[in-house]
């Protein structure tokens, strides 16, 4: 006589879908099958998003290579036939468009207006950040307050103190009236908040006063906000149209934007010459925005931590 007992399905190995098992080969595959898929779209997707908003600088270059005839002509062409750089030559060498004082113009004011909002901004962001004192939070407030202020209602009393100062025709006029910037004050402090403030705490305990821990341990670590302040600053001051019009008069203190202007008005369809001018503008910021794009997004990213 025997027993008879049910197998241990554990043992026979009957049991199926236990945890550790792995998938079946054919859900494997088709998982592995999907994901090339998809990642092709992603990048077809985005060469053809690139591809629109470059089109149009692509087209400006090519423009600005072009013969007069051939830049007016309908349908635009997207090669150019034949090659030449009668443009550049024209906008060069015109004693009436001086391009190149305008460049050098334009550069002069742009960077000395970055290093001025850098400056201001930084210390009163740091102020507003670190510093505890009575009505700081209303300071603070109206600084934020004068963001909802259209820029073009300042311009007949900032033309009245430019003039009162005698900075009219001079590039002071383009660079010191907006050396104090609300937005960098509130950019930079939210990243100065973002830092924490034992490194601070321990440099005092080190010995160092206030400025020495602003300057030596806050803006070393501050270099992504500082870098994108300033390239904001330097294409705000290099792009400004309408305030250079009105406070520069001279043809040889022109800034670019103003200048090309001139050049529109002295060439009604000369479209070749007006696509060599924006070729010349935006040379300097392709290059910083190459150089400095990644700060400039680790700055953005970094100033929102904490507010």
């Amino acid at each position: 006589m025997s027993l008879q007992t049910d197998a241990d399905p554990l043992q026979t190995g009957e049991v199926r879908g236990t945890p550790d098992e792995p998938p079946p080969a054919e859900d494997r595959s088709a998982g592995h099958g999907r994901r090339p898929g998809r990642k092709i779209l992603t990048y077809v997707v985005l060469i053809v998003l690139a591809l629109i908003f470059i089109s149009p600088l692509i087209f400006m270059v090519v423009t600005s290579f072009k013969t007069r005839a051939e830049a007016g002509a309908i349908p635009p062409s997207w090669v150019p036939d034949p090659f030449t750089t009668q443009a550049y030559e024209t906008i060069m060498n015109s004693r009436g468009t001086p391009v190149l004082r305008w460049f050098g113009n334009s550069m002069l004011a742009a960077l000395a207006n970055a290093a001025l909002v850098v400056t201001t901004s930084a210390l009163a962001a740091y102020a507003l950040a670190r510093m505890r004192f009575a009505g700081q939070r209303i300071v603070f407030g109206l600084i934020i307050a004068t963001l909802f202020v259209p820029p073009v209602i300042l311009i007949i009393p900032n033309y009245l103190i430019v003039g009162e100062l005698g900075w009219l025709n001079t590039l002071l006029a383009v660079i010191v009236p907006t050396a104090a910037s609300a937005f960098g004050v509130f950019f930079l402090r939210q990243f100065f908040l973002g830092i924490p403030v034992e490194l601070e705490e321990a440099a005092r305990l080190d010995g160092a006063n206030q400025w020495q821990t602003f300057w030596r341990v806050v803006l070393p670590l501050s270099r992504p906000a500082l870098a994108t302040l300033a390239l904001l600053s330097f294409l705000t001051n290099w792009n400004d149209f309408l305030w250079p019009i009105y406070v520069l008069f001279s043809p040889e203190i022109q800034t670019l934007p103003a200048g090309l202007s001139t050049l529109q008005s002295a060439n009604a369809v000369r479209y070749d010459l007006l696509m060599a001018g924006a070729v010349v503008a935006s040379v300097p910021v392709l290059v910083l925005f190459v150089f400095l794009q990644r700060y400039l997004i680790e700055g953005v990213a970094r100033s929102g931590l904490k507010g």
